[in-house]
């Protein structure tokens, strides 16, 4: 397990944030990115944080996905279970207008899928704040695991 770097390049964030958005390259500029990803996060602009949203696969896509995602939402891959989470992905999608982005921490999809049930239901922002705040999470849990 690694302590939280000082400064990580750009190239660095992109693999740990799933993409080359405005939230990496602001992560990038400074000491602290990680440690600092929660506050710089908060400041994005709405587009800014759909943007990193929706560069992280979604949960149970099945092709297209990294090398850590793939790992991270690992291979139970019960046809029902999928099944159910492409579905509720479009529900939360139709009805938030972003990706559902949740930190798996090693969990199974079903056990992910109550997760998905439940913040379906809340507020385009509470759902948008919770959201960054798990992509910011997970980039996390990979510096550490990695």
């Amino acid at each position: 397990m690694r302590d939280l770097p000082r400064k990580l390049s750009r190239e660095e964030l992109s693999g740990l944030f799933e993409g080359d958005t405005a939230l990496v390259r602001r992560l990038a500029e400074i000491d602290d990115p990680l440690g600092q990803a929660r506050r710089i996060a908060g400041e994005l602009t709405e587009d800014e944080k759909l943007e990193a949203l929706n560069a992280h696969p979604a949960i149970g896509r099945s092709g297209g996905l990294s090398a850590r995602s793939a790992a991270e939402q690992g291979a139970d891959a019960d046809p029902e279970v999928l099944e159910e989470l492409a579905r509720l992905n479009r529900e939360y999608e139709a009805k938030h207008g972003f990706r559902f982005v949740v930190f798996v921490n090693r969990r199974p999809k079903s056990e992910i899928l109550e997760v998905l049930r439940g913040r379906i239901g809340r507020t385009r922002k509470e759902e948008l704040d919770t959201a960054v705040g798990e992509l910011v999470s997970i980039a996390e849990d990979r510096w550490r695991t990695s």
